[in-house]
């Protein structure tokens, strides 16, 4: 289905899911440009795998959750879903998830283990994968 703006709500209330997606999208946006500053200024690289950071990052929304990077992405696809009213980012946003769900704990944390060694072992059993503390 295509975009619904206000999900056939009239005006003062369709503006309300408008409003929702806004907020979910800028605190994505907000949690993703920190989490990228971080990896550039903590970690001395980039999300890139081309460019990864040399150092292990755990400052910032780190310290509270593995992938708030992740968490970011999501928010900003939900908060597009609602502000469009879109089943089919909708969709998305659950696919993202999906896949993220299975690639982070079979293939990118070993590869961090592997990296990091201890350091990210012991980040692992401090810190929680999605829920932040």
């Amino acid at each position: 289905a295509g975009p619904d703006v206000g999900w056939g709500a009239g005006w003062p209330l369709g503006a309300l899911p408008v409003l929702l997606g806004l907020a979910l999208f800028a605190f994505g946006l907000t949690l993703f440009v920190r989490t990228v500053k971080l990896f550039a200024r903590v970690g001395e690289g980039t999300l890139a795998p081309w460019d990864p950071p040399q150092r292990f990052v755990a400052e910032g929304p780190y310290r509270r959750w593995r992938h708030p990077m992740i968490t970011g992405v999501l928010f900003m696809l939900l908060g597009e879903a609602a502000a469009f009213g879109s089943l089919s980012l909708l969709l998305w946003a659950g696919i993202f998830l999906a896949v993220n769900a299975v690639y982070l704990p079979l293939v990118e944390e070993p590869r961090l283990v592997r990296r990091f060694g201890r350091e990210y072992e012991d980040y692992m059993r401090r810190v929680p994968r999605w829920l932040p503390r």
